[in-house]
């Protein structure tokens, strides 16, 4: 057990305890208990990574993730981010995490990607970067895909976080691994039509989703924006990072 993830794991098990959450977890046989591997995990809210990772501790595994660089250059996170052996992304350039990434994988070692990159607003699976599918066909690794369902009751964007006693339910299934093939586009596409499938299912046997609940995707009665509004907030979001960022750089000239 290393240190500083194994003291990160016992305290992430006594606050899932206090908060009363219900884990259901499936799948955990698709985790190699030896040799790398690319885990792709759907991504609803902000503690995605913190569910998906109890799906690898029965192979008594850790995920090692790939994160902004920002996290690390905290005077807290940083030091806990670099004890998990997780992996710095810096979005401007990000060629040397991608490198990174793949010398862990062939060292063994299981890498943690969001192929959505951001939270999808919808709770759908939302369009797929090529990353987590350029890697596994580099490393020569599968790609072993993880859906959480329930992570959004919890803390997502745009809502309260909801971290007291709530008893909520989070399923956790792990899909089939997917051994890597070129080109990149293909098991990109492969990928994100397995967890489509893997979503559903889950859903289907998650239990009653309250008609106009904000955490239901549109298509089982929810409120949560449709797949097509959501790409619609996100590009907003989107413009008004570079807009603020363009004002900085403006202000720092000045």
């Amino acid at each position: 057990m290393e240190p500083v993830y194994g003291s990160i794991v016992t305290f992430a098990r006594a606050l899932f305890t206090a908060q009363g959450l219900r884990f259901t977890v499936t799948g955990t046989d698709h985790i190699p208990r030896v040799g790398g591997a690319v885990i792709a995990v759907n991504h609803t809210g902000y503690l995605d990574f913190a569910y998906a990772g109890k799906a690898v501790l029965p192979a008594k595994r850790f995920i090692r993730y790939m994160a902004k660089h920002e996290v690390f250059e905290h005077k807290v996170s940083g030091p806990l981010m670099r004890g998990c052996k997780h992996i710095p992304v810096d979005r401007v350039s990000g060629g040397d995490a991608y490198k990174a990434a793949v010398q862990a994988l062939k060292h063994g070692e299981l890498v943690g990607v969001y192929p959505e990159a951001t939270i999808s607003r919808s709770f759908e699976i939302k369009e797929f970067k090529s990353g987590a599918a350029r890697m596994a066909i580099e490393a020569g690794v599968p790609i072993i895909p993880i859906i959480v369902w329930g992570a959004q009751r919890v803390w997502t964007k745009g809502f309260p976080k909801q971290l007291g006693r709530t008893r909520t339910p989070i399923s956790v299934a792990v899909g089939a691994p997917i051994e890597p093939f070129k080109p990149a586009a293909d098991l990109t596409a492969k990928l994100q039509s397995d967890m489509k499938e893997l979503l559903l299912k889950v859903q289907d046997d998650y239990g009653p989703h309250p008609e106009g609940a904000y955490w239901v995707p549109k298509r089982l009665g929810g409120s949560a924006p449709t797949l097509e509004e959501a790409t619609i907030l996100d590009r907003k979001d989107a413009d008004a990072r570079i807009a603020a960022r363009r004002a900085r750089e403006e202000a720092k000239e000045t």
